[in-house]
């Protein structure tokens, strides 16, 4: 469903992504189950466009899968058309049927098509097919119907964020890196207290004013002191009284809520929890978008 999906979100897909597409979706569907291919092929009934070979597979697939493709894609072209014409079989063939853009060329051939099967079959054999025709349209239909009752009652999860105080350690790690001039790791121990991405961390330090990381501070609870000695320590400019100014123009309930928003965006777009590149098993491969990072800070800082 992921492939499908980004699939289904490219507007103009191009030869390349069609190729692409299509090499890819035959080996997904065998290894799916049953209610995953129902849904992928119920997508790619609404895409504009859908590689010929694919459309072809989905119409060779058990007429309760392929009957919503059939009835409904708008990218299965004529000459497409006929072709799973002359290898379906009756159930698929009424399916293609019940399209509302037939041209007089497939409407010949579902004709002939049936005229064929009707030669083969008996009455008996024709009003058992037309059941079971019948029986998969209406499971289709009440299937959809679920889909859309339990997507309108559920609720879209948001995820509980809980602003919790900075500990003495993290307050001790914030002024010891400070003084030292260890950005990068003041960066990870603030990602650490706020239990977000390292990347929300640093987009707290790239702020060059020092307010975001001065409401940071005010809502994680760090001491006044400390706080200000942080704040001048990476900003030079807010030496001399400007760190105190800034504190002091900040209200705390605001600052927390500003931060529980960071925290919430950040849960959303990266997760739970710090990224592997500050203390996981890529740390080689991110090292060095890491120290670019920490070397910009540093930069803005100086310029500042």
């Amino acid at each position: 469903m992921a492939t499908v999906s980004s699939f289904e979100s490219l507007r103009f897909p191009s030869k390349s992504d069609l190729r692409q597409f299509g090499e890819l979706f035959e080996q997904l569907y065998e290894a799916s189950t049953e209610e995953a291919r129902r849904q992928a092929v119920a997508a790619l009934s609404r895409c504009p466009q859908v590689p010929e070979e694919t459309a072809v597979f989905i119409a060779r697939q058990p007429i309760g899968i392929a009957a919503i493709f059939l009835m409904g894609s708008k990218a299965i072209a004529d000459s497409t058309l006929l072709r799973i014409l002359r290898a379906a079989g009756p159930e698929h063939a009424h399916a293609i049927g019940r399209r509302d853009d037939l041209s007089p060329a497939v409407v010949e051939a579902l004709v002939g098509a049936h005229q064929h099967h009707a030669s083969r079959r008996t009455g008996g054999d024709r009003e058992a097919d037309l059941r079971e025709a019948a029986r998969l349209e209406r499971e289709e239909g009440i299937r959809e119907e679920l889909r859309a009752l339990v997507r309108a009652a559920t609720p879209r999860a948001e995820p509980e964020i809980r602003l919790e105080p900075a500990t003495e350690v993290h307050q001790a790690l914030f002024v010891r890196f400070a003084r030292a001039g260890e950005v990068g790791m003041v960066a990870v121990t603030l990602a650490d207290a706020l239990s977000s991405s390292q990347w929300l961390s640093e987009r707290i330090l790239l702020d060059i004013s020092g307010r975001q990381l001065a409401e940071t501070l005010l809502a994680l609870g760090v001491p006044e002191a400390d706080s200000l000695s942080v704040l001048e320590r990476i900003y030079p400019h807010l030496a001399a009284g400007g760190a105190g100014t800034l504190l002091a123009s900040l209200d705390p309930g605001e600052a927390a809520r500003r931060v529980e928003s960071w925290q919430r965006a950040d849960r959303y777009t990266n997760g739970d929890g710090l990224p592997k590149a500050a203390n996981g098993d890529d740390v080689e491969a991110k090292g060095q978008d890491h120290h670019d990072r920490s070397s910009r800070i540093g930069r803005q800082r100086a310029a500042s």
